[in-house]
């Protein structure tokens, strides 16, 4: 990669440049044998107190002391495929999960046991990714105890409905009298088509500053009040929720401001690598159909290819039509589903 500006190595990248792709060079080892400078390109997610992240297009992040950077300069995104991804359902699970973030996790061998204080099953339910290291009775023993302390019900994530996944596992724990709930599709789609519809994106507007004009989008790193008063699944705001709905490599949260000031749509997406994980598009009820979730959809998808991804993902109840609907027009395909397992009432003792 190159730096060199007039012959000389320069850092071409501030606070500012936040959420963009950037390459930089930096000091590494310079031991024998050793190379004296690493490289890393990917997105830089955040720049706080000397030190810059940077999330690599596989998910990866890299931290980075702002006192060993040689040079650094943005550079564009990779060029957008059109043509949907392909994945597997491993793959998705450890993206959706980076890009829903819980407030607390535990390692059980290959599962990950995770807590928000309720806000969401995603966030508050374990994540069975292989084996928990343990015979599978003793796991659950541990999984209800864990969740018990923090006064949430044991529940479980089930990957169906494709080769690659287990369904082994919801069989057993339907033995066990875990009860299903929530069945839900994951869907995916190549991300350059959601950019496809004009939209009008903008910053967050100054203090004082006069409303903005009817069908334009806002974009922004953390969710105003006007936002979090249209998503319909925070109830209070908590310190849990702000931070599992801000969690993930790089956050964006969308707001179409509506004729009367309050949030007409919103929306959020994550970039992680070449996934845009897209949640909470939302229209306010008196504003629908009138194409605000396709424009939402937009300004998110484009902020995104920006980012370097090139492909999307979501996440919708099996029994939500509507939505189905809305996300079937915009060219999202079923990749697997899931569903969640509760443990019954005692069943820790």
């Amino acid at each position: 990669m190159e730096f060199m500006a007039g012959g000389r190595a320069e850092v071409r990248i501030t606070l500012a440049d936040v959420g963009k792709r950037v390459s930089v060079r930096r000091l590494s080892g310079g031991g024998p044998g050793e190379a004296a400078f690493t490289d890393a390109v990917g997105v830089l997610t955040s720049w706080d107190e000397g030190v810059l992240s940077i999330t690599r297009r596989n998910g990866e992040t890299v931290r980075i002391d702002e006192r060993a950077l040689v040079a650094a300069k943005v550079v564009p995104a990779q060029p957008a495929r059109r043509k949907g991804p392909a994945a597997s359902t491993r793959e998705l699970q450890e993206v959706a999960a980076r890009g829903w973030p819980a407030v607390e996790t535990k390692r059980l061998g290959e599962w990950t046991l995770r807590a928000s204080g309720g806000f969401t099953r995603r966030a508050n339910s374990v994540l069975p990714l292989g084996d928990p290291g343990l015979p599978l009775d003793a796991a659950l023993e541990r999984v209800t105890h864990w969740y018990g302390e923090r006064g949430l019900p044991a529940v479980i994530t089930v990957a169906t409905g494709r080769a690659d996944t287990d369904e082994t596992l919801a069989d057993a724990l339907a033995e066990r009298g875990w009860t299903d709930e929530a069945h839900t599709v994951v869907r995916i789609s190549a991300l350059a088509p959601l950019a496809d519809t004009d939209v009008d994106t903008m910053g967050v507007p100054p203090v004082g500053a006069k409303p903005r004009a009817w069908g334009s989008v806002i974009l922004a790193r953390e969710p105003d009040a006007e936002w979090l008063g249209l998503y319909n699944r925070a109830g209070a705001v908590t310190a849990e929720v702000r931070k599992v709905l801000t969690g993930g490599p790089s956050v964006w949260f969308a707001t179409v401001p509506g004729p009367d000031g309050r949030a007409a749509a919103i929306g959020r997406v994550v970039t992680d690598g070449r996934w845009a994980g897209f949640a909470a598009i939302e229209v306010a009820p008196a504003q629908r159909r009138q194409g605000l979730a396709g424009l939402v959809t937009a300004a998110l998808a484009e902020r995104a290819l920006e980012e370097g991804a090139s492909a999307a993902y979501l996440q919708v109840e099996a029994d939500n039509e509507g939505a189905r609907a809305l996300y079937d027009r915009l060219g999202f395909t079923n990749h697997h589903r899931y569903h969640y397992r509760r443990a019954l009432p005692g069943a820790a003792d």
